[in-house]
């Protein structure tokens, strides 16, 4: 009897194909990951009888990864999910917008060893006698170096929907969610997108504090990466750390491939242009979930829900009454100078919290001396902003711009801006012991191992978001370089940089804490600067000092962004907007 196979046409007919079995496979094995491992957070804890022991032995590695990358992938989850609430809020309410800026400036200012401080007890004492609390004061240690840049971003790109998109909404007067899914958040993708990719590599760079921590004279460990590098600091195994960093290569590889890659040619689509460009970003992985009908059914189902939504038709009745009277001129006087009276009582309440806690707890002098330590670490902060912009403004918009470039370029950025910057300390530390630098000058390159990929991956999406009709324009009428650049290039990826060195500037802030203070085995490297001196009272948990040093980084930080960054900001909304 002669067999028969199945032809292409019959295969076609089929439910599902082969794509769609590879995502079921893969989809399964995720979730057993992911079960398997998320286990081991809710074990019993009792500090500091039962704290989780860290061994050396290469066959814990990939457990290890395991464990950090789902305290990263969680983090991100909320991270995104604050990005679009409070982001969208900001954008869309001028009195929530004065509020929640502000405290943004704020929170992005507070290093990460300082949310430690204050939440570690709490979250230990909420999940009494599980090892979760400890997990959840590490996803919140990681959420806090993850957030804030990735809500600056979206904030700003809500509020720089190019005019003609808003004329549109308003004329076809779209629903507020209608104009959030059609208008508002495409605008913002490409940035977000960008900012995710920088935000998981900044996530990385705080492992280590989060994963081994040592808060109020109390040492804690979390089975994680970050301690695995932490107890080979401090046993000088050069050789684990080798294996850490191919193992932590390796696996920023594959979320390289399976995730932002993907991510980063889907966001694509939502450039703002009239001819579609030549050479868009690809992906295997885009391709594949392309194929699959499981996925592509998800998609249409997705797409037909927020259709429905969008288009909603109001009730009869509702239409019918009379549209509601705008407030008059007077109430919103009113209203202003309630709101400006109410931020007042507020500023001079702190304030005078701020005057009374100096007098009673530190004393004067050592304020001062804690701000000319605040004025080192800005020292070290500009100049890692200044020579970033100069080094990588250039790269990103050849990145951007140029599609050979970036085929080549992006890969090899996106591996480098993934990579977490702190497990090169080690060897920095060596090589600054070995030639006799000291770290008031080696704590820059240090600091800006982790914080001057923002720059870049912001101008990189600023470039990308030129539309291609412009780019095309410009190069027909053969405009030179110099002047391509102050007519197009410069005014375009302006708004973006913005961001980018803003964010930049808060994670060499944040930053300090780590680099300020550096160990090789028994070797101690400290810097002058107030990183160096949150770092110490954190470690020796003197809260007047803790207190005194984080209120003082939050000042030099918010006074930046007040006076600099939110001028460039108004700058690049009223000049340099498309």
């Amino acid at each position: 009897m002669q067999r028969t196979f199945p032809t292409r046409e019959a295969l076609k007919r089929l439910p599902f194909g082969l794509a769609d079995v590879a995502i079921l496979l893969g989809v399964i094995a995720l979730i057993y990951v992911v079960a398997a491992v998320g286990a081991g957070a809710l074990v019993a804890f009792e500090p500091p009888a039962q704290l989780p022991t860290i061994t050396l032995d290469p066959a814990n590695l990939p457990y290890y990864l395991a464990r950090s990358t789902l305290r990263m992938f969680v983090a991100m989850g909320f991270s995104l999910a604050f990005t679009f609430v409070i982001g969208y809020i900001a954008a869309s309410n001028r009195y929530a917008e004065q509020i929640i800026i502000p405290a943004l400036d704020v929170l992005q200012s507070v290093p990460v060893l300082g949310f430690l401080s204050v939440t570690i007890t709490g979250f230990i004492a909420l999940f009494r006698g599980s090892l979760l609390g400890l997990e959840a004061a590490s996803i919140f240690a990681i959420f806090t170096s993850q957030v804030w840049n990735m809500t600056f971003s979206f904030y700003y790109s809500l509020r720089n929907v190019p005019v003609d998109m808003q004329e549109a909404a308003t004329v076809y007067r779209l629903s507020r969610w209608a104009r959030f899914t059609r208008v508002q958040a495409p605008s913002g993708v490409i940035g977000l997108v960008w900012n995710m990719v920088m935000s998981f590599g900044g996530g990385w760079f705080f492992v280590a504090a989060s994963e081994a921590i040592s808060v109020l004279n109390q040492d804690y460990t979390l089975p994680g990466i970050g301690a695995y590098v932490t107890q080979a600091v401090a046993q000088q195994d050069v050789r684990a750390l080798a294996l850490a960093l191919l193992a932590m290569a390796a696996l920023v590889l594959l979320i390289d491939q399976v995730l932002w890659r993907p991510l980063i040619a889907w966001a694509d689509r939502f450039k703002i242009e009239q001819n579609e460009a030549g050479q868009p970003p690809r992906s295997w992985m885009l391709d594949l979930l392309r194929r699959s009908r499981l996925v592509q059914a998800m998609q249409d189902a997705l797409a037909s829900a927020v259709e429905r939504l969008s288009v909603r038709p109001r009730p009869v009745r509702r239409a019918l009454r009379p549209a509601r009277p705008r407030p008059s001129a007077r109430l919103m006087r009113w209203l202003d100078a309630l709101f400006n009276a109410a931020l007042l009582i507020v500023t001079l309440t702190i304030v005078g919290l701020a005057i009374w806690f100096i007098h009673t707890e530190v004393g004067v002098g050592e304020m001062l001396q804690v701000v000319l330590l605040g004025l080192a670490t800005f020292a070290r902060v500009a100049v890692i902003v200044v020579v970033s912009t100069l080094i990588w403004t250039p790269v990103g918009v050849a990145i951007g711009m140029n599609p050979r470039v970036a085929r080549i370029a992006q890969p090899v950025t996106q591996f480098l801006v993934s990579f977490p910057a702190n497990f090169l300390f080690p060897f920095v530390t060596l090589g600054l012991i070995h030639f006799g630098i000291s770290l008031d000058i080696g704590g820059i390159l240090l600091m800006a191992l982790g914080s001057q990929w923002y720059i870049l991956f912001n101008v990189i999406a600023g470039a990308q978001s030129i539309p291609n009709d412009l780019r095309e324009m410009i190069a027909n009428l053969r405009v030179g370089r110099l002047e391509r650049w102050r007519a197009l290039i410069g005014p375009a990826i302006f708004p973006a940089w913005v961001t980018g060195a803003l964010t930049a500037s808060g994670g060499a802030w944040n930053a300090s804490i780590i680099a300020e203070v550096v160990s090789w085995g028994d070797t101690t490297l400290t810097a002058t600067g107030l990183g160096a001196y949150i770092a110490h009272a954190t470690t020796v948990g003197d809260w007047p000092r803790i207190v005194l040093g984080v209120g003082t980084m939050s000042l030099f930080v918010v006074g930046l962004n007040r006076l600099v960054w939110r001028r460039l900001y108004a700058l690049a909304e009223t000049r340099y907007r498309l």
